[in-house]
């Protein structure tokens, strides 16, 4: 029933979006101006909410606990599980946004800043890395970290629903849990297929760029053809192999570029940038965490940190349950640094390499990033690579690193989607996979031909609010088990000493009743020694 209904739901919502997305995009604009309005508080306290659970989590007498039992093993090794995380959670939007979000924030800063200066550049990068940081990070972890436990530790099915179960019991299995998973796989498949559509976009854009061909519509209808058979062929493979495989070389490729635009870029400055935004982003972590505009008509954190945290909340189902999938055998303290601090330092990096680059062009090398924005975002980090040497090749290493991040994405993606529509645990069935795969596909066709993606992508923020609602449920619920998970491995730890003490007490006794009074050890009397 989940299956049937949320493809249904999910096909019905891309003809609405295609074929009239005027009015679409109407009602999904003043949706969300209405939840932003009334509850764009709500989306700032949980998140900040979870990033201190699960601090508490990292530190607290959970922090040993192992996912799948205390002998778990973990499948995969630090650097392909890290790679894994990487490629699936935000790939694709940190190269859309790497160069194209410092650029937006200096021409339209925070905090009621000048356009074009220097606090507003410093507000620019500290932003950045707020939004692509520990916060959204510890939404992802939050929900993997619960779907792992409740399915490697209590033997459930690796479904949203099983989440409840803490709070209202056998209910979860009913009609509450189906209505939660379908909510789940629609918000999951309707937002994969219009960051895929942006995706698809900026690849386009790219190819234009290199190769000179038109970026239109056939352009992107041949992209988004070509990664569907990748996409397809990978997931086919399984995650040992395809996912796998992919997400190290791509890690890699990123790696390449990153160092690659970090020595034909203005170095210097890029380490400048680093470590001066992530100092700023610690010391104003907690105010921009809880930062609101009550006192003016700014409307900048709705339009950005709130429409971040409502996407990224969007997306935790998807994520956390990919996550879950390849996270077997780790602590909690280790899930946790993996998570939430790994991935956001790497990310970090990769701001500071290129946001850095991009406003250094803007600022001091004579290029107008701006102009190139307002073209289309797509379009900045191509132009930033027009001002460095070889660019021809920084492009195509990009075009290459963006559709290896498409088919990873879209792999894990269906991967999710076929489980989430499952009622069994385990991996879905070809069928299943491939039905999500064409369905993907065709959604980020229609958005693209009718213009459709950024309505969609506004009601897909306007449904996280049930989401944000079901993160401080998850939150309840995780807390219990994990306590009393501890409380137990606390007393079996006690009772594993108390009965090595004893054992060692008997072996003393009976050594000495064995040695009589007044022998040596090696059977000679005391006075002959």
């Amino acid at each position: 029933m989940v299956f049937v209904i949320s493809l249904i739901l999910v096909i019905a919502l891309a003809v609405v979006a295609g074929f009239a997305p005027e009015p679409f995009e109407a009602v999904s604009n003043a949706a969300l101006a209405s939840v932003i309005q009334h509850a764009g508080w709500l989306y700032l306290l949980i998140v900040f909410l979870t990033l201190v659970f699960l601090a508490y989590l990292a530190f607290g007498p959970t922090a040993k606990l192992r996912i799948g039992g205390r002998d778990a093993e973990p499948e995969f090794s630090n650097s392909t599980w890290l790679s894994m995380l990487f490629a699936a959670g935000m790939g694709i939007g940190l190269v859309f946004w790497g160069a194209a979000e410092p650029i937006s924030h200096l021409v339209t800063p925070p905090e009621g800043l000048e356009p074009h200066t220097a606090q507003a550049a410093r507000a620019a990068m500290r932003y950045t890395f707020f939004h692509w940081g520990l916060h959204p990070w510890a939404i992802y972890a939050l929900m993997g970290l619960a779907i792992a436990w409740f399915q490697y530790n209590r033997n459930g099915r690796g479904l949203i629903s099983d989440l409840l179960q803490p709070l209202i019991g056998e209910r979860h299995l009913g009609w509450i849990g189906k209505l939660v998973n379908i909510v789940a796989v629609v918000a999951t498949a309707i937002g994969v297929a219009t960051t895929l559509g942006f995706g698809t976009m900026q690849i386009s854009a790219g190819i234009n760029r290199v190769f000179g061909l038109p970026n239109g519509i056939g352009m992107q209808l041949s992209v988004i053809a070509i990664c569907f058979v990748l996409y397809m062929a990978s997931s086919i493979s399984g995650v040992d192999r395809g996912i796998k495989w992919l997400s190290s070389f791509n890690l890699a490729l990123a790696g390449v570029l990153l160092l690659a635009v970090a020595l034909l870029g203005p170095t210097s400055f890029i380490f400048d940038t680093f470590t001066t935004s992530l100092g700023s982003y610690l010391d104003h972590l907690v105010d921009m965490s809880l930062r609101m505009s009550p006192f003016s008509a700014n409307t900048w954190v709705a339009d950005w940190t709130i429409f971040y945290w409502a996407w990224w909340i969007s997306w935790s189902p998807f994520v956390g349950a990919f996550i879950a999938r390849v996270s077997y055998g780790r602590t909690v303290r280790e899930f946790v640094f993996g998570v939430v601090v790994a991935p956001s330092l790497l990310g970090f990096v990769w701001f500071a390499t290129f946001g850095g680059t991009a406003l250094w062009s803007q600022i001091f090398g004579g290029v107008d990033m701006a102009g190139a924005l307002a073209a289309g975002h797509e379009t900045v980090l191509f132009r930033m690579y027009d001002a460095l040497p070889m660019s021809s090749l920084l492009s195509g290493l990009t075009i290459l690193l963006l559709v290896i991040f498409f088919v990873t994405s879209a792999d894990s993606a269906v991967l999710v989607l076929g489980s989430m529509s499952s009622e069994s645990a385990g991996d879905p069935t070809l069928a299943r996979k491939f039905a999500w795969g064409i369905a993907i596909a065709l959604i980020a066709v229609a958005m693209l031909m009718a213009g459709g993606l950024d309505a969609l992508q506004t009601l897909i923020t306007v449904a996280a609010l049930p989401f944000a609602l079901l993160m401080l449920a998850v939150m309840i619920g995780l807390y219990r088990v994990l306590s009393v998970e501890a409380l137990r491995e606390q007393a079996e730890e006690r009772r594993a000493r108390r009965a090595i003490e004893d054992w060692i007490a008997r072996e003393q006794r009976q050594q000495n009743i064995a040695q009589p009074s007044g022998k040596a050890t090696d059977g000679s009397t005391e006075s002959g020694q």
